[in-house]
């Protein structure tokens, strides 16, 4: 069994299905001679040739119109924007078009593709390159929107996500692509989507996250523990359809919820997760829900940039007053 980092995690599901399933092919800017930006598509087009990893001219629209076309037809293509921020120009064909397709054709035709963008800040990059905007997609019906925070889920969902039969928008939070390593054996076995994954258990409060805040709040969870307190700790992975039964069972545990993510927080999918406890979990919370996001403007330059992410001084911080409330 490998011990591999998250990026090298996303290879190796790509490799995985590509050799399993001969209509999976993968486009986009730089995926073959060079690929990828961060090396996800390393090696592809030297084992599974030109017609399957095809390198894109720099024009994303375009990349995610013959995405839905391929998929469409048949073929399983797993298109990638270099960075969540270059996403933008392909949201016209995602939202108009993969996303309806099975709604417009009463279920005639379907678009089983995935787009991956590299997502988050914290790697010092300029504007575009740093951009945590997940919640745009999770309000379009039609879409999955999936964000991993390890190697082996990372592994496990993007199997689950290119075997899907409609389309999946597929965040990797480049902070952590290789931040640390995991075993994850090359077995072909797909995590569910659509399901929480609680990360530690706990009794006096619920620290809700995902991406690469998960590392954050882990650390924050030890360091409330430290001070006797037990925090449980859930990973989303799948925000869209959102597992919301695991957060309420485990707020109904504890009264307690805290949420983190690195997104702007008006509108972030935080409030989301907090609108639907305040309509089905009011009698068993004990507080006010904590929200501990980044802030109401563009993610600053590097200089800034880690005080703009959630830390774990905020998250402990959010905690407390949460238990301190009740």
């Amino acid at each position: 069994m490998a011990q591999v980092t998250l990026i090298e995690a996303v290879t190796m599901a790509l490799a995985h299905e590509m050799a399993r399933d001969p209509s999976v092919v993968v486009l986009g800017e730089d995926v073959g001679v060079n690929g990828g930006v961060f090396r996800a598509t390393v090696g592809l087009q030297e084992k599974f040739g030109e017609l399957r990893v095809i390198d894109t001219p720099l024009d994303e629209t375009t990349i995610a119109g013959v995405t839905v076309g391929l998929a469409a037809q048949g073929m399983k293509p797993v298109a990638e924007a270099q960075f969540e921020g270059f996403i933008y120009p392909m949201m016209e064909q995602i939202a108009c078009h993969a996303a309806r397709m099975r709604n417009r054709t009463r279920g005639r035709l379907s678009v089983p593709a995935v787009w991956r963008a590299p997502w988050g800040g914290g790697i010092h990059a300029p504007e575009h390159h740093s951009e945590a905007n997940e919640h745009l997609f999770t309000n379009i019906p039609g879409l999955r929107v999936v964000l991993p925070s390890s190697p082996s889920r990372a592994y496990g969902l993007l199997l689950a996500a290119i075997r899907d039969p409609d389309p999946v928008i597929f965040f990797e939070p480049k902070r952590i692509y290789r931040q640390y390593k995991e075993e994850v054996p090359d077995d072909g076995e797909a995590l569910p989507l659509d399901v929480c994954f609680v990360l530690r258990d706990g009794t006096d409060v619920t620290l809700v996250t995902w991406g690469a805040q998960v590392k954050e709040t882990l650390e924050a969870a030890d360091a409330l523990a430290a001070e006797g307190i037990s925090a449980e700790v859930i990973d989303v992975a799948t925000l869209k359809p959102l597992d919301f039964d695991t957060i309420h069972e485990s707020v109904k545990k504890t009264g307690r919820c805290v949420i983190v993510h690195e997104a702007p927080r008006t509108a972030g999918f935080g409030a989301e997760i907090a609108a639907r406890l305040a309509e089905q979990a009011m009698y068993d919370l004990l507080a006010p829900v904590e929200r501990v996001t980044g802030y109401d403007t563009h993610i600053p330059l590097f200089r800034l940039e880690m005080k703009y992410l959630p830390s774990v001084e905020r998250i402990v911080a959010a905690a407390k007053r949460t238990l301190a409330a009740s």
